[in-house]
C-alpha cells in the first residue's frame, strides 16, 4: 500500500528501498564533490593520496614484520615476509619525508604493478588455447603492459594524467549513482506489497 505522501508501507521491503536510494543518492553527490575537490586542487589531492599511500606501505609493512614471527610461517617465508616487511616500512617512513618522494613511490609502485599484471595476462593469453575472449585479454594485457611503462618512464606527468582522469570519472559516476537513486526511488514509491 502506498501512503499519499509516496512512502511504501508495508514493512521491511518498503524501508529498505527507502534505505537503498537514500545510500545511493548521498554516495553519489559524495562522489560528484570528491570529482569537483580533485579537479579543483589537483597537487593538493596528489600531497594526500602520497601520505595516505606512506600510511599505507607503514601499517603493511608492520603487519607483513609481525607475521614473519608467526609459528605457523615456513622458514623461506619467514624471511621473505620479513623483507617485504622492512622494505615496506623503510618506503613508507620515505613517503613522509616530502610529497615528491611519497608521489614517486606512488607512481612507481603503481606502474609496476601494472606492469606485472600485463604480463601475465598476456602469459596467460598466450598459453592457454581454449581461454574465453582471448583477444580481449591480450589486448588488455598489452594495454596494461603499455599503461606501466608510461608510468614508470614519466611517473609525475603521468600522476597528474590519472588524477584528472580518476575526477572526471568520479563526477561521472557520481552522476550515475544519483539517477540511479532516483529510479530506485520511483520504482520503490510505484511499487505494491
Amino acid at each position: 500500500m502506498t501512503h499519499p505522501s509516496g512512502e511504501v508501507s508495508g514493512g521491511t521491503p518498503g524501508a529498505l528501498a527507502k534505505f537503498a536510494w537514500q545510500v545511493l543518492l548521498t554516495a553519489g553527490i559524495a562522489a560528484i564533490v570528491l570529482g569537483v575537490c580533485v579537479l579543483a586542487w589537483p597537487d593538493a589531492t596528489l600531497a594526500v593520496v602520497g601520505v595516505l599511500f606512506g600510511i599505507y606501505l607503514l601499517v603493511n609493512g608492520i603487519f607483513q614484520l609481525a607475521g614473519a614471527f608467526g609459528p605457523h610461517v615456513p622458514g623461506g617465508m619467514r624471511v621473505l615476509n620479513f623483507v617485504i616487511g622492512a622494505l615496506c616500512v623503510l618506503l613508507g617512513l620515505i613517503c613522509f619525508r616530502g610529497a615528491t618522494q611519497s608521489l614517486l613511490l606512488l607512481a612507481l609502485w603503481i606502474g609496476f604493478g601494472w606492469l606485472l599484471r600485463g604480463i601475465m595476462l598476456v602469459a596467460v593469453a598466450v598459453s592457454t588455447e581454449g581461454l574465453p575472449a582471448r583477444g580481449w585479454q591480450l589486448f588488455f594485457g598489452a594495454i596494461t603492459i603499455l599503461a606501466g611503462i608510461v608510468l614508470i618512464i614519466s611517473p609525475f606527468g603521468s600522476l597528474a594524467a590519472l588524477t584528472l582522469v580518476s575526477g572526471l570519472w568520479l563526477i561521472v559516476l557520481g552522476v550515475a549513482e544519483v539517477v540511479h537513486a532516483f529510479r530506485v526511488r520511483s520504482l520503490a514509491v510505484h511499487q505494491t506489497p
